[in-house]
C-alpha cells in the first residue's frame, strides 16, 4: 500500500497542483471556496495535466509535445466546454471587444491571453514543476493502465460538468461553425505535437546562461506579459496582440537556444518555470476574483498562495541541488578510480 502510494505520489502532486495555480495562485477564485470549488477544478485541470504529462513521456517525446498538448487543451477547455473564446459577456466582462475579429466572432486580445494562460501556467509550469520534484522519474510515466483510465474518465467527467455549469450560468452557447472550428483546431495541434522531434542536446556544445538568468528572463517576460491586463482599459488592443506576438518569439527562440545546451539541466527547468510561477504570485493581489469572495479575505488567501509558491519552489530547489551534487561526486567518483 505504501509502496503504491508512493509511486502515485507524483501524480497526485500534480492533480493538486495544476488547479491550484491556474485558479488560486492566480487570484481568480478567492481562498474561501478552495474546499468547495477546488475539487471541481481538479477535475478539470489536474486530469488534464496528468493526461498530457502521461502521454508525452510514455510516447518518449518531448517538452516541445508538452506545450503543444497543452495549447490543445486550452482550445478545448476555453472553445468547447467553458466557451469564453466566442461568449461576448463572459461573467459580464465583455472581454471579447478588445481587437475583436467580427468575421469569426473573437477577440484576439482575449483569444492570446486565455490560452497563453492553460498552455503555459496550468499545464507546463505545473508538469515542469512536478517533474523537477522527482528527477529521477522525470521522463517516466507515473501511472499505470488503470490509473489511466480512470484519469481519462475524470477529464471527460470535469469537462462535462464544466460545460453544463457554464452553460446554465452563462445561458450561451457558442456556433456551430465556432465549435467546429474549435474541434478541428484542436485535432491539428495534436497530430502536429506528434510530429515535432526532440532536440538532440548531445550534439551542442554551446553554454547555457546560470538558471539565476534564465529566472530571471522568465519572471520579466511573465510579468510583462500578465501586466498587460491591467492596462488592457487603456491601451489599444492590437498593440497589445502585438506585444504578445514579440514575446512568444522571443522566449521560444531564446529557450530553444538555450535548452540546446549539453549544460541545460533539472535547474534551468526550475528556473524557467518559478519566474513564471513568482508573476503568478504578484498577479494574484490585483487581480480581483471572478468567483468567490472580495477584500480582505482575498488578499489574505493571495498572500497564503504567494507564499506557498515561494516555499514550493525552495523545496523543489533544494531536491536539485542534492541532485546535482549527487550527480557531481558520483561523477568525480568515477574519475578517480579511472
Amino acid at each position: 500500500m505504501l509502496n503504491n502510494l508512493k509511486r502515485i505520489a507524483p501524480a497526485i502532486g500534480l492533480f493538486l497542483l495544476s488547479p491550484l495555480i491556474a485558479e488560486f495562485l492566480l487570484g481568480n477564485i478567492s481562498i474561501d471556496l478552495l474546499l468547495t470549488a477546488g475539487p471541481f477544478v481538479a477535475l478539470g485541470y489536474g486530469t488534464g495535466a496528468l493526461l498530457i504529462r502521461e502521454v508525452t513521456r510514455r510516447t518518449n517525446r518531448g517538452w516541445r509535445t508538452m506545450i503543444l498538448l497543452g495549447l490543445a487543451y486550452a482550445v478545448f477547455l476555453e472553445g468547447l466546454v467553458n466557451q469564453t473564446l466566442f461568449n461576448p459577456s463572459i461573467f459580464g466582462l465583455n472581454l471579447l471587444d478588445t481587437a475583436y475579429i467580427p468575421a469569426i466572432g473573437m477577440g484576439a486580445w482575449w483569444t492570446l491571453m486565455v490560452l497563453t494562460l492553460h498552455t503555459v501556467w496550468s499545464m507546463s509550469v505545473s508538469i515542469a514543476l512536478v517533474e523537477t520534484l522527482v528527477p529521477n522519474r522525470r521522463t517516466t510515466p507515473w501511472l499505470g493502465k488503470a490509473g489511466l483510465a480512470v484519469t481519462t474518465l475524470l477529464f471527460f467527467l470535469g469537462a462535462a460538468l464544466g460545460f453544463v455549469a457554464f452553460y446554465f450560468q452563462e445561458r450561451f452557447l457558442a456556433s456551430p461553425p465556432q465549435l467546429i472550428g474549435s474541434l478541428i483546431a484542436i485535432v491539428a495541434i495534436v497530430v502536429f505535437a506528434f510530429k515535432v522531434r526532440p532536440y538532440l542536446r548531445s550534439q551542442i556544445t554551446r553554454r547555457a546562461p546560470s538558471p539565476r538568468v534564465v529566472g530571471l528572463v522568465s519572471l520579466l517576460t511573465s510579468s510583462v506579459f500578465m501586466a498587460s491586463n491591467l492596462v488592457v482599459d487603456f491601451v489599444p488592443g492590437w498593440a497589445l496582440v502585438g506585444m504578445y506576438l514579440v514575446l512568444y518569439i522571443l522566449m521560444i527562440k531564446l529557450v530553444s537556444y538555450w535548452s540546446r545546451s549539453q549544460e541545460w539541466g533539472n535547474a534551468h527547468q526550475l528556473a524557467l518555470a518559478g519566474g513564471a510561477l513568482l508573476t503568478y504570485a504578484w498577479y494574484g493581489f490585483p487581480q480581483l476574483p471572478t468567483i468567490g469572495s472580495k477584500g480582505v479575505v482575498d488578499l489574505i488567501g493571495n498572500g497564503i498562495f504567494a507564499i506557498g509558491a515561494c516555499v514550493l519552489l525552495a523545496i523543489i530547489n533544494r531536491t536539485v541541488h542534492q541532485t546535482d551534487q549527487r550527480a557531481s561526486d558520483q561523477s568525480n567518483h568515477d574519475s578517480s578510480l579511472n
